[in-house]
């Protein structure tokens, strides 16, 4: 079975991302910034996704434990990021560039490959290619990384608790984008133990 490792924009720049707890807007997804992801966005927006992996021959085993929504969900958050970035460092991408990106076959040798391994459905990828253009920019402008993490995470995501939070330490026994935090997003902690006096 072929399988495709999701890629996630942020950390081809070494970008953390982390999300803030605060009230949650009812029918948000996530809110970046000033942008509102709605829940039916994602909805839309993965239903597309499964399609696209079904022409391509794909199954959603190929995400490797993935669940489709936070592909799809993470991929809406760091365009979101990004397009608010262009318009802060007023960068933008002309049809031209986004073009060249979208046809860029990447590691997958395959221009198609490459966009599912990035979220993106055909629907959504001149919109992703012109955020791809823009970080590029972005990164030739700041000069490093370093700043550009900076600037990244100056912009931080408000997760709807549904989705979890965003996992920190991907790995292969917890390949997920987000990690459930609990009911209603609360980290699921033992009861701490009443304080107790050192005994001498």
């Amino acid at each position: 079975m072929k399988s495709i490792r999701v890629a996630v924009a942020a950390a081809a720049v070494g970008i953390a991302l982390t999300a803030c707890s605060s009230p949650m807007q009812a029918g948000a997804a996530a809110v970046v910034g000033n942008e509102r992801i709605t829940t039916s966005k994602v909805n839309a927006d993965s239903e597309a996704y499964k399609s696209a992996l079904k022409q391509a021959k794909l199954t959603e085993e190929a995400l490797g434990g993935v669940p489709v929504s936070h592909v799809v969900l993470q991929r809406l958050i760091n365009v979101a990021v990004i397009k608010q970035l262009m318009a802060r460092y007023k960068v933008q991408a002309t049809e031209t560039e986004v073009d060249a990106m979208l046809k860029d076959p990447g590691q997958y040798q395959s221009a198609q490959i490459n966009l599912l391994a990035a979220g993106v459905a055909p629907s959504d990828a001149r919109d992703y290619g012109r955020a791809m253009v823009g970080l590029s920019k972005l990164q030739k402008q700041f000069g490093n990384d370093q700043k550009l993490a900076q600037e990244f995470g100056s912009i931080k995501p408000v997760l709807n608790p549904r989705y979890g939070t965003f996992n920190p330490e991907r790995s292969q026994e917890n390949p997920g984008i987000f990690i459930d935090t609990g009911r209603f997003g609360k980290l699921t902690v033992q009861p701490q133990q009443p304080a107790t006096q050192a005994q001498g």
